[in-house]
């Protein structure tokens, strides 16, 4: 990995995910209106497991891209849905202006072990890239993965010969799992290079709202936690209040510190619908709102 310090802002981009509940619209919002003045490449909107917010991802999307005056990415899953249903939702998406497609394979439904295609539907993210690719109007996205997907078989090596494979298949760039450390990612970044892979590839960065609800989803998609993240969030809860904000700002900056330092020039934050953390990572970076925010219509 050969790193190459840059002197410019790299490009960010921010993660939401849709509310279920009236509180939790105006926690979307309220982030939407604190984050879009930064002028991010895009924003993405998630898909629930099993597809559950499939109507609720629809009208964030779409409210975002009206009022907000950013990119918007819609996440799409090939999970408990034909091909008819699932082109129709990208037609929806290209009918209310939506030009960014997330690609996803997408997680198993609720008490399900493992992902099993719809009878009719797309088996995997590479058949739907390839279908939403085919109407030649979408910027497509997908994920990857810098460790070795839950469900992966062969390790990273597998991972990295699939994320080829949706590329080929149509995709643009992709967006990583978070991780811990910069290294994770430099040295899945020289993986994909010997691969092959020349598309951009975004690395996922997750400010830390909750040590706890963080270690939950590492163990979830397979991130690996370092024992130093774990004895330095446990030391900042004995030491009181406002200790844990003030070590995720820090860890959180410095990781995007390292990675832009490598040469990384594009930033991914998941925003859990909660701007502050994300908001003081940018300005510690020297990232700045750049425009004012007209009022929602």
């Amino acid at each position: 990995m050969t790193a190459e310090t840059s002197t410019t802002a790299p490009k960010i981009s921010f993660e939401f995910f849709p509310p279920k509940t009236l509180e939790a619209s105006f926690a979307l919002w309220e982030t939407a209106r604190a984050l879009a003045p930064m002028d991010p490449d895009f924003v993405s909107v998630t898909y629930g497991a099993g597809g559950t917010t499939r109507q609720l991802t629809h009208e964030a999307v779409t409210t975002i891209q009206k009022n907000y005056g950013v990119n918007v990415a819609a996440h799409l899953t090939c999970v408990d849905a034909s091909r008819a249903e699932t082109l129709a939702i990208v037609q929806s998406y290209a009918d209310a202006g939506v030009r960014e497609i997330v690609a996803l394979r997408g997680d198993a439904p609720k008490g399900a072990d493992r992902f099993t295609p719809h009878a009719e539907g797309f088996a995997n993210s590479i058949e739907l890239i390839e279908a939403i690719a085919a109407r030649g109007d979408m910027t497509i996205r997908v994920g990857a993965y810098p460790e070795p997907h839950p469900d992966s078989t062969g390790g990273t090596d597998a991972d990295v010969a699939w994320l080829k494979r949706k590329i080929d298949a149509g995709a643009t760039s992709a967006i990583t799992q978070f991780f811990f450390e910069a290294e994770t990612f430099f040295r899945f970044r020289d993986k994909c290079e010997k691969a092959g892979i020349d598309a951009p590839i975004i690395p996922g960065i997750l400010p830390i709202q909750s040590w706890a609800g963080a270690k939950r989803f590492a163990a979830m998609c397979g991130t690996s936690v370092p024992a130093w993240a774990d004895d330095a969030f446990t030391a900042a809860a004995r030491d009181g209040e406002g200790r844990e904000t003030l070590l995720a700002t820090a860890i959180c900056t410095e990781l995007c510190d390292n990675l832009i330092r490598g040469g990384v020039d594009r930033l991914h934050f998941y925003t859990l619908n909660r701007p502050g953390l994300t908001r003081d990572v940018c300005a510690a970076l020297g990232i700045q709102p750049v425009r004012e925010l007209k009022a929602v219509a």
